[in-house]
């Protein structure tokens, strides 16, 4: 904006909805990735030629929540101590308001450092994170490199008798214990300083794709504390996936080492079998998981709303003067061949809406009273976003201007104690400056999702704008082509509203905003499930592939003795098969678990059915199946001869 000028004292031009207010810079903010909740552009005072006309006529403690307020507590102070003392003074402050409007209201603390990942308060300045997430994508990188560890201790005890003369001859040259266990465990932690070298490798070419992903800007240089943690965690990896081993292959005796190259005892057997199971009971949560994960955002995205979301686009009004071009900017898209209908208002769903008021119905008191959300419309707004009417009418021109009748949605007709029905022609009473006004039901609509399927539908109103200005303009586009439609639109815009830029954005789109979460969730997760899959699958077919080998004389003998190769094949399937299943088994509840819990997060969800763990665990053993499928039918099918001749 200033170029190479120091802006300090500079004049600023800001267009809000209340018009465009010049504004003079006095301070310069650093963006240098510091994490806040609060992640502005500009810090504009609340004391201004704006909002504050209005923020000084709030004098009702009653009327009014939108606002965080800020506290720094002197050193020393003890916030239990000081939130203990909070409901006192707010009755000392606010108790006959509360009392005069039949509210009952709290004030609490909340740290500064939890908001971001910990704050469950609707109206936050931004979009939170979650712990949540922390806690499920960190459970699943340490139950991946769990995985790792366990292919490691397989595929190491699996081949020992390769090292058994080693070992033998070691022994019998002097060699203790101590030393071999700390030689299998030089190795093992030589192994994941090499893995650790590739990993940074990796990390540097994945993180723009990660960072897409999650629509995040992290870098390793950003985060130095991280690299203190490195060498711990590649020694605790080391460890885990070294001692084992270690302990085993040191506890071979020299000469049964040197003459009988054993190669595991029962115990040793079914230590891997066990492991082997443990890994796909991992991978097989994962797999349930991710599927439950994309039914659920696949419900979210086809769930009839209640409006008409496809085809329509929404023009937010920047300034004063654009909304009060609304009628000459509707008449001239009207004119649109493609273009349905088109209206104005303070909102559309998929937007947390601020506006509320308290209201109660006829014959009752305000200590009856319900909060009911409030969207200010202009005509055809019904038409326009799709509302189904079940009753009654919209609101007439006079209505619109005169702000004293209403539509409203099945709960808040149901919550009000009326029915679709007998509402119209009933009023609804609220008590404003310590006078009660009334609106006239002239309509009804079926209940639809003003938010997202988090959030059950709560009562809903729409009235007139009255003398207030519009805030969006909507568009209902047919289904001709939809970028001439929209050049024609932006060419109206720009012929009514000159300097003003065309700035659209879809109602579908906006709506599934409030999903974004949920979907970095699911990708991610899924992400991390092909990991996991990919490494369970190379330790399974590593397992496969020694196992065959092994037993490579068996299979030549039961080839000469007329078995056929599917026979062999269904054989040495059957065993690994079988603990395949019992992970399925293991891991079906504790994905159901998982998944119920993070569903619970929706109001509206899909049902948890057995077909949704029949498909995950076809998925997995199938996937098991091409991996020891392809070991197993390349041995069965090898020449018996050539096994039998083999050592």
């Amino acid at each position: 904006m200033f170029g190479n000028e120091n802006p300090i004292n500079q004049i600023a031009g800001v267009e809000i909805p209340y018009g465009k207010i010049d504004y003079t810079v006095k301070g310069v903010f650093r963006n240098n990735g510091n994490k806040s909740h609060v992640d502005p552009n500009l810090l504009l005072s609340m004391q201004n030629g704006d909002i504050g006309q209005w923020v000084k006529g709030q004098t009702n403690w009653a009327t009014n929540s939108i606002f965080h307020t800020y506290i720094k507590l002197r050193k020393g102070t003890n916030p239990v101590t000081f939130e203990n003392k909070l409901p006192e003074f707010l009755e000392r402050n606010a108790g006959n308001d509360f009392r005069e409007a039949g509210l009952k209201k709290s004030l609490f603390l909340q740290a500064v450092k939890d908001i971001y990942l910990k704050s469950s308060i609707g109206h936050e300045l931004s979009s939170n994170g979650s712990m949540l997430h922390i806690y499920i994508f960190g459970s699943i990188a340490a139950f991946i490199l769990l995985i790792a560890c366990i292919n490691f201790v397989n595929l190491s005890t699996a081949k020992s008798e390769k090292r058994a003369n080693e070992i033998g001859i070691r022994k019998a040259s002097g060699a203790t214990k101590k030393s071999l266990i700390s030689q299998f465990l030089t190795e093992s932690m030589f192994m994941c300083v090499l893995a650790l070298a590739v990993a940074f490798v990796i990390v540097l070419v994945c993180l723009p794709t990660f960072n897409t992903l999650t629509q995040k800007s992290i870098s390793l240089p950003s985060n130095p504390e991280i690299l203190f943690w490195i060498p711990g965690l590649t020694a605790l990896t080391g460890l885990l996936s070294g001692s084992y081993p270690a302990l085993y292959l040191s506890s071979f005796k020299p000469v049964i080492a040197i003459k009988e190259k054993s190669s595991g005892t029962n115990t040793t057997t079914a230590i891997r079998k066990g492991l082997v199971v443990f890994q796909f009971c991992i991978s097989s949560c994962l797999i349930l998981v991710s599927i439950l994960f994309w039914k659920q955002m696949n419900f979210l995205e086809n769930r009839d709303l209640g409006f008409k979301k496809e085809r329509q686009i929404a023009l937010p009004f920047r300034n004063a003067s654009a909304a009060e071009n609304y009628d000459g900017l509707r008449n001239e898209v009207l004119r649109i061949p493609n273009v349905i209908s088109a209206s104005s208002g303070s909102t559309y769903p998929g937007f947390e809406l601020v506006q509320s008021r308290m209201v109660f119905g006829q014959g009752k008191t305000k200590n009856e009273q319900i909060e009911m959300r409030l969207a200010q419309v202009n005509d055809n707004y019904v038409k326009t976003l799709g509302y189904e009417l079940l009753n009654g009418r919209v609101l007439s021109k006079s209505e619109l201007e005169l702000g004293d009748a209403i539509v409203l949605n099945e709960t808040a007709v149901k919550r009000l104690g009326y029915d679709s029905v007998t509402a119209v022609g009933k009023h609804i009473s609220y008590e404003e400056a310590g006078q009660r006004k009334d609106y006239e039901i002239v309509g009804v609509v079926r209940d639809f999702h003003h938010e997202s399927l988090h959030k059950t539908i709560s009562p809903y109103g729409l009235i007139g704008l009255g003398e207030v200005q519009p805030t969006y303009f909507i568009t209902n586009m047919g289904q001709g082509d939809l970028d001439e439609t929209i050049s024609q639109i932006k060419n109206v815009w720009n012929n009514v509203n000159k300097g003003i830029p065309f700035e659209f954005s879809f109602l579908d789109d906006d709506f599934q905003k409030n999903y974004e979460k949920d979907k970095q969730t699911s990708n991610v997760t899924l992400g991390f499930t092909l990991i996991a899959i990919l490494i369970a699958c190379i330790g399974l077919y590593g397992l496969a592939s020694y196992t065959t080998e092994q037993r490579k004389k068996e299979v030549g003998i039961r080839r000469v003795l007329g078995a056929s190769v599917s026979s062999i094949t269904i054989l040495y399937l059957r065993n690994f098969l079988k603990l395949v299943l019992i992970a399925l088994l293991i891991a079906s509840p504790l994905a159901y678990y998982l998944g119920n819990s993070w569903l619970q997060d929706f109001t509206y969800k899909i049902n948890i059915g057995w077909q949704l763990f029949f498909l995950g665990c076809i998925f997995v053993l199938g996937i098991a199946f091409l991996t020891v499928g392809s070991q197993v039918v390349k041995a069965a099918i090898v020449n018996p001869v050539k096994n039998l001749k083999a050592d």
